[in-house]
This record gives structure tokens, C-alpha cells and sequence, in this order.
């Protein structure tokens, strides 16, 4: 009996793009990663950072949405740093790739450090990021790779945010998907670097308790928090089929703008 593989390749958006992922180890990326790529939306030419980007879903996902943006995918972790490059290589990818590049290094660092390894500032329109928002309680796992893709560190908010306010231009937007109960702490993160925040939780079905939020913020704003519109996965109590928004998203034929 041959071995199984290590790692498999994947269609997203109806196969507009291709993504190689770990098999049966780390993260492997779904509607989380469709839905913040959603949340960029811009015309002309325009630069993003992918933190935490793993296998690249969401930058590629953005990429292959709209055609003036170019991607850069910051990760920290070697191994999920070369699915990213493997999915660079792949001929379905090659309307694109040139306008994607792996920056291999950790979101946290800080000043020059930062600097150097590539992360200059005020130098993205927008910052996206999906970062560990699992408490390390929670969900644990002998697999190194899904640990660090999954569970959160002390402080990693204020940390994650911080960076992206440092690289984001004045009136660039940063985006980000994380569960309601990181609601305080990403407010306080985003503190005086952005204001004009818009939360939309996500609902599984109508009746159900939030399980996701999609956040934005602008650089510099000083406008006051919005909450809007909830989000349901699913529209009705007795199917799996996603809403009809929630479909568009996720297979990119429509982004989720802000103040939509």
C-alpha cells in the first residue's frame, strides 16, 4: 500500500485558484480566510500584507479577485513559508504569481528589526490577518504546526496590531477575522493607529450565537465604532447550503465593502 501524501492541492473560488497544503498536520485554510479576503476592496494599484498568511490563502484569494493588487505573505513558520511557494509554482496559478512574494519572518518583531527583515513603514494600503485566536486552553494538539496556527499568545492583539499600524499608510485599512470574545482586545490594540472600526459578527443560522467577527479599521480615523449587520452562514435552520452572500464570498465573486 503506497503512503499517503504529505500534502494536497486545493481549488478555491470555483478554481480561479490553487493552494498546496499540509495533509493530516498544520492549518489547512476555509471559509475563515475567503471571508477576510472579502474585505478588500479597492481600485487601482495597491499593496497588501498578509500576516500570519500560512499557506497563503487569503492573499491569493485577494490576488486572484482583483487585478491591481499586489501581495505580499508574511509567515513566520519555514514549512508553511514553502506551501506558499509550492502554490506560487503551480501553472494555475500563473496569471497572478508575479504579483504575490513570501516575506519568511515574525509578525511581532519590532523597530529596526522589523525594518530589516522587510516590513518598511507606511508601505500597504491594506493589512489583512487571521491570526491564532484560539485560547491555548482550548483545542490541544501534539501537532506543532496546527498549535501555532491555531492558539493564541499573551498579548498577541496588541502585538499583531501594532506591527500593522507601523506598516500601513495613512487611511489604509487593516482587516482581520477573529472570534466575539477578542472584541475588547482588539479595540484596545487598535487604540489611537485606527479608528472608524466596523465589527460584523458572523451567526452560523438564525437563533444561534455569534462564532466569528470580521473587523476593519482605517489608518489614523478618528470616526467612532460600528456595529453592523450580522452575517449568517446559513439562512435557514434546516440546511447546510451557505446564504447566498456568504456563497458570493466565499467563491470571490463579490467583496464585503465596508458600511455595505
Amino acid at each position: 500500500m503506497s503512503p499517503q501524501p504529505v500534502e494536497t492541492i486545493d481549488a478555491f473560488h470555483r478554481g480561479r485558484f490553487h493552494l498546496v497544503q499540509p495533509r493530516g498536520r498544520g492549518h489547512r485554510a476555509g471559509m475563515d480566510a475567503m471571508l477576510l479576503a472579502s474585505l478588500v476592496m479597492q481600485d487601482g494599484a495597491f499593496r497588501v500584507a498578509d500576516l500570519g498568511a500560512g499557506a497563503g490563502a487569503a492573499g491569493f484569494a485577494v490576488a486572484s479577485r482583483l487585478p491591481d493588487a499586489e501581495v505580499v505573505l508574511v509567515e513566520r513558520s519555514p514549512d508553511m513559508a514553502e506551501f506558499a511557494r509550492k502554490s506560487l509554482a503551480l501553472i494555475e496559478n500563473v496569471k497572478f504569481a508575479d504579483r504575490i512574494s513570501v516575506l519568511e519572518t515574525d509578525v511581532t518583531l519590532t523597530g529596526r528589526a522589523r525594518f530589516a527583515a522587510g516590513l518598511r513603514d507606511d508601505s500597504f494600503h491594506h493589512v489583512i490577518m487571521n491570526p491564532p485566536f484560539n485560547d491555548a486552553s482550548d483545542r490541544r494538539t501534539p501537532d506543532v504546526l496546527k498549535a501555532e496556527a491555531h492558539a493564541m499568545t499573551e498579548n498577541l492583539f496588541e502585538s499583531w496590531i501594532r506591527t500593522a499600524g507601523a506598516i500601513t499608510m495613512p487611511g489604509g485599512q487593516l482587516s482581520l477575522i477573529a472570534r466575539p470574545q477578542s472584541i475588547a482586545e482588539i479595540i484596545a490594540a487598535c487604540g489611537r493607529r485606527f479608528g472608524g472600526v466596523e465589527i460584523t459578527a458572523i451567526h452560523p443560522r438564525p437563533g444561534e450565537s455569534a462564532t466569528r467577527i470580521l473587523v476593519t479599521a482605517i489608518m489614523g480615523s478618528r470616526a467612532r465604532l460600528q456595529l453592523r449587520s450580522p452575517l449568517l452562514m446559513h439562512d435557514r435552520e434546516d440546511s447546510h447550503a451557505f446564504a447566498p452572500l456568504v456563497d458570493d464570498l466565499n467563491n470571490g465573486r463579490i467583496g464585503y465593502s465596508r458600511l455595505r
